[in-house]
C-alpha cells in the first residue's frame, strides 16, 4: 500500500524500485527471459536484445530501473566474473594443440594488427599512450559468438576453423596481458622498473593458481565422486577465492577469474558438472551484465558529440579491416581457399566476452572515459551481429573440406575379440511401461540381425536402509517390468537376460551396468522433461550420453518398429556421428528387409559441380558399410534445410539423427542446430544416435558393419 501511494505521489520510479529490491529483480527476470527469444526470432543475438533493454530501462532511456544499488552493482560484479571465468573455462585447448602452429600464426596476427591499429587511432584522437595501448587491447581479442553455428553445421573439423579456434587462446591471452600491465601502470603509477616486479608478481601467481587449484580440483572431485552439487558448489567457490587472491595482490579480478576458467576446464572435463557451470551462468549472472552494459550508453551525449561518432566509425572500420588483413595473412602462409579465409575472418569479428570484461574494468578505474565506452559497446553490438551474420553466410560450403580431415578411404580395423567371441550386447533400460513394448521391439530386431543379446535393466532406487518399505515397493515395480520385457522377448523370439539393480540414481545405474555387462549399445525411450529442473539438473538421458562408453540410441517410436519399411538419414556432415547413423539404420534396414535413405540438403545456389563432390563423399562414406542392400543417397537444393528434410520425411517411417548437443558461448548466444527443429516437429518415428564425448578410442558394431572412424 505505501509502494502504491508512493508511486500515486508521483515519486520518481527508479526511486520506488530501489526502496523495493525484488521488483528490479522480477524486471531483470522478465527482460532475460524475453527479450533474448525475440531478437532470436529476428536472426539476432540475444545479447543485443539485453543491451538494447539496458539503454530504455536505464537512466539515460526511461530511467525506470535502479542502477546503483547494491543488488544490482553485486549482481553485475557476478556476471563480470562469470562472464571472464566461462570465457575461460571454453577455451578447446585441444584445438589450439592440434594446429598449434597455424593457430600460432595467426593468433599472433589477429592480436597484433587491430593492437597496433588501436594505438595508432588513440593517438591520432589525442589520447595518451597508455589509453590508446588500451584501446589496443581491447580490439585485439575477439570472442568465438557463432561457435554453436559452426558446430551445428559440422564443420568445427575443417582446418581453418580449428586455427580459428585454436587462435582465441593467443587473441584473449594477449589482451588480458597487455590489459593487466597498462592497468597497473595507470592506477599504481607505475615506471617501467617498477612493472617488472608486478609483471613477475602475475607470473607466480598464475603458476600457483594452476598447480594448487589443478591440484585441488582433482582430489575433490576424486573423493566427491557422482555428488554433482558438491562439485559445482567447489568450482563456484574456487573461482571467488582465486579473484578475491588475485584483487590482494594487485592483480584484476577478471584476469584471475579467466585464470579459474582455466584450471577448472582441465578438472572438470567434458562433462555435466560443466554444462551445468555454464548453463547457470548464461541464463542468469552472465545476461545480467549485458543488461548493465545497457545502463552505460548515455545515447544523447554519443550522438551529440561529432568527434565520438567519428571515433566510433574509425574504430569499427579499422577492425574490419585489421581482422581482414589478418585472416589474408594467414590465406598467404597456409595456402586457405577463400572461402575459409572469409570464415576465419567473420569468426574473428565479434568483441563481446575479453573486450567487453576489460572495457568495463577500464571504466570503472578511470582509464576508459564514458564516450571512450559507448563506443566499445557499440563496437560490441555490431560486430556480434554482423560476425554472426557473416559466419552463418560463408561457412555452409565448408563441409567438403572437414571430409579431407577424416580418412573415409581407409577402412578402420575391428576389435577382433568382440567380433569373434563377445556378442554383441545392448542393454534396454525399462521404466516406462508404455514405451517398454516398442522398446524391446527394436532391441529384438536388432540383437537377432547381429546374433547378439539383450539386457533389459530395472533400476531400483536405494534407500537409506536397505529393508525400507519404499524399496520393497520399487523392487517389486522391477520385477513386474522385467518379467513383462522377458515375456515379450520370448515371444519375439530372442532370449532376454534381465538385470535388477539397486543403486542411487536412474543415470548411474545404468551406466554403471552398461559398463559391467559391456554392452555395445544402450537403447533408451524419450523422457518429457524439458523444463528449467531439467535444464538446471540434466535428465537422465542427458546424464547417460555424458557418462556412458559406448553409444546411446535415445527412440521416440510411433508405431511397431516391425512395421517401419523407410528409414531417413538426413546428413548434416560427414564426420563419425553420422556414419554411425547410417549404420545403425542399415542394421534396422537390414532386419525389415527395406531401404535406408542417406539425405544431403544443399543450398539453391550451389553449382552442379559442388552437388556432384558431394554426391561422390557421400558414396565414399556409404561403401564403407558392407551390406548387399546399400542406401540410397538423395540430394536436395533448398533455401531451409530443417523445411526441406521435413518435407522428405513425410515419406518415411522412421528419421535417424545424430545427438548433437549445443555448446553455450560465453556471449549466451544460443543457435538452435538443425537435430533440434527436426526434433520438434518431425511426427513419425525417431531415432538419435549419441556418441559418447571426448572418446579416443573405436566403437565396435555388429559383424557385418564396420566400426567408425575413431573419435578424437
Amino acid at each position: 500500500m505505501e509502494l502504491m501511494l508512493q508511486v500515486l505521489a508521483v515519486e520518481p520510479t527508479a526511486q520506488v524500485l530501489a526502496k523495493e529490491p525484488i521488483i528490479p529483480f522480477a524486471i531483470l527476470l522478465v527482460v532475460i527471459l524475453v527479450v533474448p527469444i525475440i531478437f532470436e526470432r529476428l536472426r539476432l543475438p540475444g545479447l543485443v536484445g539485453l543491451v538494447l533493454s539496458g539503454v530504455v530501462l536505464g537512466r539515460y532511456g526511461w530511467n525506470l530501473f535502479p542502477t546503483q544499488t547494491p543488488t544490482m552493482s553485486l549482481l553485475t560484479d557476478i556476471g563480470l566474473i562469470y562472464l571472464m571465468f566461462v570465457a575461460g573455462l571454453e577455451f578447446d585447448l585441444e584445438q589450439f594443440r592440434r594446429q598449434k602452429i597455424q593457430a600460432f600464426s595467426f593468433g599472433s596476427l589477429t592480436f597484433s594488427i587491430p593492437l597496433v591499429l588501436g594505438v595508432l587511432l588513440g593517438r591520432s584522437f589525442g589520447y595518451g599512450w597508455n589509453v590508446s595501448v588500451f584501446i589496443g587491447s581491447i580490439v585485439a581479442s575477439h570472442t568465438l559468438l557463432a561457435y554453436p553455428l559452426i558446430n551445428s553445421l559440422g564443420v568445427t573439423n575443417n582446418t581453418a576453423v580449428r586455427t580459428t579456434i585454436g587462435a582465441t587462446v593467443i587473441t584473449n591471452l594477449g589482451a588480458l596481458l597487455v590489459f593487466t600491465l597498462s592497468l597497473a601502470a595507470n592506477t599504481n603509477y607505475l615506471s617501467f622498473w617498477q612493472i617488472i616486479p608486478f609483471f613477475n608478481s602475475l607470473i607466480l601467481y598464475t603458476i600457483f593458481v594452476l598447480i594448487s587449484c589443478n591440484w585441488m580440483g582433482k582430489e575433490f572431485f576424486r573423493r566427491s565422486g557422482d555428488e554433482e552439487g558438491n562439485q559445482l558448489l567447489f568450482v563456484l567457490l574456487s573461482v571467488f577465492l582465486v579473484a578475491f587472491g588475485g584483487q590482494l595482490i594487485g592483480i584484476e579480478k577478471i584476469v584471475a577469474a579467466f585464470l579459474a576458467g582455466l584450471v577448472v576446464n582441465e578438472v572438470v572435463g567434458e562433462g555435466p558438472v560443466k554444462e551445468k557451470i555454464v548453463f547457470v551462468g548464461s541464463i542468469l549472472f552472465i545476461p545480467i551484465f549485458f543488461v548493465h552494459l545497457g545502463f552505460l550508453i548515455d545515447i544523447p551525449a554519443f550522438i551529440g558529440s561529432v568527434n565520438t561518432l567519428q571515433f566510433t566509425l574509425l574504430l569499427i572500420v579499422g577492425l574490419f579491416t585489421s581482422k581482414f588483413l589478418a585472416a589474408l595473412g594467414a590465406k598467404l602462409l597456409y595456402h586457405y581457399n577463400w572461402q575459409e579465409t572469409l570464415t576465419m575472418w567473420s569468426l574473428s569479428l565479434p568483441q563481446v566476452g575479453v573486450a567487453l570484461a576489460i572495457a568495463v574494468v577500464g571504466y570503472e578505474n578511470g582509464l576508459l572515459s564514458p564516450t571512450l565506452l559507448n563506443s566499445i559497446i557499440v563496437l560490441m553490438l555490431l560486430t556480434s551481429t554482423i560476425g554472426s551474420l557473416m559466419t552463418s553466410r560463408f561457412a555452409v560450403g565448408l563441409t567438403a573440406s572437414a571430409v579431407k580431415e577424416q580418412t573415409l578411404t581407409t577402412s578402420p580395423q575391428i576389435d577382433s575379440r568382440k567380433r569373434n567371441s563377445s556378442p554383441f550386447t545392448i542393454v534396454v533400460p525399462v521404466h516406462n511401461p508404455q514405451t517398454q513394448q516398442y522398446l524391446i521391439e527394436m532391441a529384438t530386431l536388432l540383437a537377432r540381425q547381429s546374433n547378439g543379446r539383450i539386457i533389459p535393466l530395472a533400476i531400483a532406487t536405494a534407500a537409506a536402509h536397505m529393508d525400507a518399505p519404499q524399496l520393497d515397493t520399487s523392487l517389486e515395480r522391477s520385477e513386474r517390468l522385467l518379467l513383462k520385457a522377458t515375456s515379450l522377448s520370448r515371444a519375439l523370439g530372442v532370449e532376454a537376460e534381465p538385470l535388477l539393480r539397486i543403486d542411487d540414481a536412474f543415470a548411474p545405474g545404468i551406466s554403471r551396468a552398461a559398463r559391467e555387462q559391456k554392452a555395445d549399445l544402450i537403447l533408451m525411450g524419450w523422457g518429457k522433461r524439458t523444463g528449467l529442473r531439467a535444464r538446471l539438473f540434466g535428465n537422465v538421458i542427458d546424464n547417460v550420453l555424458w557418462a556412458s562408453h559406448c553409444p546411446v540410441a535415445v527412440t521416440r517410436l510411433v508405431e511397431s518398429p516391425r512395421n517401419i519399411q523407410r528409414i531417413l538419414v538426413p546428413v548434416e556432415n560427414f564426420l563419425t556421428p553420422t556414419l554411425q547413423s547410417i549404420q545403425f539404420a542399415q542394421i534396422l534396414a537390414e532386419a525389415n528387409q527395406t531401404q535406408v535413405t542417406v539425405l544431403s540438403v544443399c543450398e539453391r545456389r550451389t553449382s552442379s559441380s559442388k552437388i556432384a563432390s558431394r554426391r561422390s563423399q557421400l558414396s565414399q562414406m556409404v561403401s564403407n558399410i558392407s551390406s548387399a542392400n546399400p542406401p540410397e543417397i538423395q540430394i536436395i537444393a533448398h533455401e531451409n534445410v530443417a523445411q526441406a528434410i521435413l518435407q522428405a520425411a513425410r515419406l518415411y517411417d522412421l528419421v535417424v539423427l545424430p545427438f548433437v548437443r549445443n555448446r553455450t558461448s560465453p556471449g549466451g548466444l544460443a543457435i538452435s542446430d538443425v537435430t533440434t527443429l527436426l526434433v520438434k516437429q518431425l511426427t513419425c518415428s525417431i531415432v538419435m544416435l549419441g556418441e559418447p564425448p571426448q572418446r579416443t578410442q573405436s566403437v565396435t558394431l555388429p559383424v557385418g558393419v564396420p566400426s567408425p572412424i575413431p573419435v578424437t
